[in-house]
């Protein structure tokens, strides 16, 4: 083992299948996704250093997606094992674009699919590592970084016709002035939260009503419903909960990919009397101009997409498109933190507010840096923004979210906060683990 952390390197790219039985209590379901088990593979980057940080993030799946997601990752560790810790963090940039651009890699993509988000959760895991040797959490790692250096970070190839290197350049410096003030915000009051607890599809009305009393006595003024089954059962539904929590509270529904175009525009005109803040992935997320028709016929209601969206071309087309109203990037779907930066500057470039997705098992925990450092150092906004919140399985966390009043409070400890408790994944280890064996 190394005892001079200058000298450290990578000797390992371990990937852990690890899965909770969440289908028992239906947390999780929707439209298209009946019975999920959150699942996280989880990756770290063991370093022969014993002394010093490990770099940890995970790819959320929903149970057997970590089948091929694990062996995915474990097979990215040739082009990494061997590397030193500080060639990998102190070129981020070039990290990202050495696994993302490998001739042989990209012919599984390119830069979409189970071997792009395998890349980005060995990515995030470098950012976890550098940012735990800078004894910073990843929101105020990258929000230190100056406008140069952050656009290092991002590859413009395929984004030039909408967002140059000059453009980005001078949408961060525009934001230099008052990030000091916005850090000092952040860590006094936190982040706007919304929470999609109460509206999973499998639940019951009285839990549903229950659960969407209990947020709103929580401070949430946003929560979010699953449809996309019988529009009656939608209708009565939404109904409901908006008879409970009256006109204030913003009500946003969530088909899942589930419906044709016709179909959507059916189901949001059958709720429109019932005020529905956004309509979330209402079609296929590959279906750019899908996405606009069903905006026009719909509006005032507004769209929503990205947590299926594979890569940065994708959200360029659908801002270009004029497809979205809102933008939902997602910590573990992209290659990565460098990939998000560009998605987050685009958005910027477009005026979009982004509310990220974070409806899985460590996604609260990862994705919250991401709209904290757009805040202090991209759009300089928190106005029509929300980051996902649900309420599970953040008890296996080191450093699991704080939610006060319906906000997120600004993560303190270093790193990514994707470390998982040892504990956790002696118990969850899918299918070795003493809850599954004795399942089985």
């Amino acid at each position: 083992m190394s005892s001079d952390p200058t000298r450290a390197r990578i000797v390992a790219v371990d990937a852990m299948d690890v899965r909770f039985p969440t289908s028992e209590s239906l947390d999780g379901s929707d439209a298209m996704n009946k019975d999920p088990d959150y699942s996280a593979a989880y990756v770290t980057l063991r370093t022969d250093d014993a002394a010093g940080p490990q770099g940890q993030a995970l790819v959320f799946t929903t149970g057997r997606g970590n089948d091929v997601q694990t062996r995915a990752i474990a097979a990215l560790a040739p082009y990494v094992v061997g590397r030193t810790v500080d060639e990998i963090c102190d070129d981020l940039g070039g990290f990202s674009r050495d696994l993302v651009n490998d001739p042989q890699l990209r012919w599984l993509g390119p830069e979409k699919g189970v071997m792009h988000m395998a890349i980005g959760g060995v990515i995030n895991a470098a950012w976890d590592l550098a940012a735990k040797r800078a004894n910073q959490p990843v929101w105020l790692f990258l929000a230190s970084m100056t406008p140069e250096q952050l656009v290092d970070l991002v590859d413009f190839r395929y984004l030039s016709d909408a967002l140059t290197r000059d453009e980005a350049l001078d949408i961060l410096r525009r934001a230099e002035p008052g990030r000091s003030a916005r850090i000092g915000e952040l860590l006094d009051s936190g982040y706007p939260a919304y929470t999609t607890s109460p509206g999973w599809l499998g639940y019951s009305d009285e839990k549903m009503v229950r659960l969407a009393k209990e947020a709103v006595a929580e401070g949430f003024t946003q929560i979010k419903l699953k449809v996309g089954g019988d529009i009656a059962d939608d209708v009565r539904r939404i109904s409901l909960v908006r008879e409970t929590l009256g006109e204030q509270i913003r009500i946003a529904l969530d088909a899942n990919q589930k419906w044709d175009v016709a179909e959507a525009i059916e189901a949001m005109r059958a709720v429109a009397p019932y005020n529905p803040y956004w309509i979330e992935e209402p079609t296929s997320p590959d279906d750019i101009l899908a996405h606009a028709v069903i905006r026009r016929a719909i509006h005032p209601i507004k769209v929503a997409t990205g947590e299926h969206v594979a890569n940065r071309v994708v959200f360029k087309q659908l801002l270009q498109a004029g497809s979205v109203d809102v933008i939902q990037i997602d910590s573990a779907r992209v290659g990565g933190i460098n990939e998000n930066l560009a998605n987050l500057l685009l958005a910027a470039k477009f005026q979009v507010p982004v509310c990220p997705h974070a409806g899985g098992v460590g996604l609260c925990e990862m994705v919250q840096h991401l709209s904290m450092f757009d805040f202090v150092a991209v759009s300089g906004t928190m106005d029509g923004r929300a980051i996902e919140f649900v309420d599970h399985l953040h008890e296996h966390f080191v450093n699991p979210v704080v939610i006060e009043n319906g906000r997120y409070l600004a993560p303190r400890a270093p790193g990514l906060a994707a470390d998982i408790l040892s504990d956790t994944l002696k118990a969850y280890l899918y299918p070795t683990g003493h809850v599954w064996s004795e399942r089985a």
